[in-house]
């Protein structure tokens, strides 16, 4: 009797998970749901069609650039640290090395092309003049992205470092909200997203942690993440809780991005007397003398009558 009743019971609850299966998945969508999944569908068709967008670009620049292949190899000869440079900045493919080299090329080309609207007894010196400037803009350019970059990485580290103690306190292991951490803050800051899903990417492949930690800070190139990097080491020899110290370290930037503040505000006054004197003082004195010496002038003239 026993023996039967089970079997019964067993029956039915079989039944009744394969009826709530059917269910699920024969079912219809809500609208809401519906949306959802059209929305994403195009969201992932415009990264397709961008993505294909850009490499076509590439292809034709890449061939229109050919002939400069060996102006290319001699300037990458003599700049052995481009690569290092571009990744820092955040251009890593393999082809970001030779659209740097070949707009090296091209942007002196241009400026002497607009040398040509220049008056002619001086075309001369606007095409050296501009040849040479045309040659050094892809050089800023890069030193200006550099510097952005790291400034967006630094000011990103305080909040990632604060989330990273929350994952951690919740029971997360590092490598886990190393990961969990990318891909919340992607939408927010992408640069250090990008560093932090490397490191995941590295540890995955088997690269040790600190070995992954101390190639993002070579990546970055950044005062900041290489102490956070040396902190990361000596809590690994010591033993002491990661977490309180992850703490510690976010609240010492926090404190140190406050006082870099305070010092940039205190520099204002002196940075406005520069205006002052060049454009405000002088109106002033038109405002205020003005009058005055169109008196005096008035009064000369009618001695002069």
């Amino acid at each position: 009797m026993v023996v039967t009743l089970i079997a019964v019971f067993a029956a039915i609850a079989l039944f009744a998970a394969i009826a709530l299966i059917l269910l699920l998945v024969a079912r219809e969508r809500s609208p809401t749901e519906v949306r959802l999944a059209n929305l994403r569908s195009r969201y992932h068709e415009a990264d397709a069609t961008e993505e294909s967008q850009q490499r076509k670009a590439q292809n034709v620049f890449t061939m229109a650039t050919q002939p400069l292949a060996p102006f290319r190899d001699w300037l990458k000869s003599h700049d052995e640290d481009l690569a290092y440079r571009l990744g820092v900045a955040g251009y890593r493919k393999p082809e970001d090395v030779e659209t740097y080299l070949s707009l090296k090329l091209l942007t002196p080309v241009v400026g002497v092309v607009a040398a040509t609207f220049a008056p002619p007894e001086n075309i001369i010196w606007w095409a050296l003049a501009l040849g040479v400037l045309g040659f050094f803009v892809p050089d800023a350019f890069l030193h200006y992205k550099i510097s952005k970059r790291k400034s967006k990485v630094g000011r990103a580290l305080p909040d990632a470092l604060d989330l990273l103690v929350i994952c951690m306190e919740a029971g997360l292991g590092i490598d886990q909200a190393v990961i969990r951490i990318a891909k919340e803050i992607q939408p927010v800051h992408p640069e250090l997203s990008d560093e932090l899903s490397i490191i995941g990417y590295e540890q995955r492949a088997g690269k040790p942690r600190l070995d992954a930690w101390r190639s993002m800070a070579d990546r970055v190139d950044l005062d900041t993440v290489n102490q956070f990097v040396a902190m990361l080491v000596q809590t690994e020899r010591l033993g002491t809780p990661i977490a309180k110290a992850l703490g510690t370290f976010a609240d010492g930037l926090r404190t140190k991005r406050l006082m870099l503040a305070e010092e940039q505000a205190a520099k204002t006054t002196i940075k406005l007397i520069f205006p002052l004197a060049i454009f405000i003082f002088p109106s002033l004195f038109v405002v205020l003398l003005g009058p005055g010496v169109l008196s005096i002038m008035k009064t000369f003239e009618d001695l002069g009558k």
